[in-house]
């Protein structure tokens, strides 16, 4: 189990609101702190990957059940 520091329930929220919150809660964030977020959004896969390549977070681990994502960021 990855440990983390917040959560984010982006859940039933589509593009791009779950990149928003999680930009969002990144930003009040200390660097080397793990985001967890929690997403439904069929894009959400490609969303988080391009948004880490952008920001430079880094997308620790990304996993798919039933259609619910779940990723776990660094912030840089």
């Amino acid at each position: 189990m990855q440990e983390f520091d917040q959560e984010l329930d982006a859940r039933g929220l589509v593009c791009p609101l779950p990149i928003l919150r999680t930009k969002q809660l990144l930003g009040g964030m200390v660097s080397g702190q793990i985001l967890k977020v929690l997403a439904t959004d069929p894009g959400a896969e490609i969303d988080f990957q391009v948004f880490a390549e952008q920001t430079g977070n880094e997308l620790v681990s990304m996993s798919e059940t039933n259609m619910e994502f779940v990723f776990f960021l660094k912030k840089r």
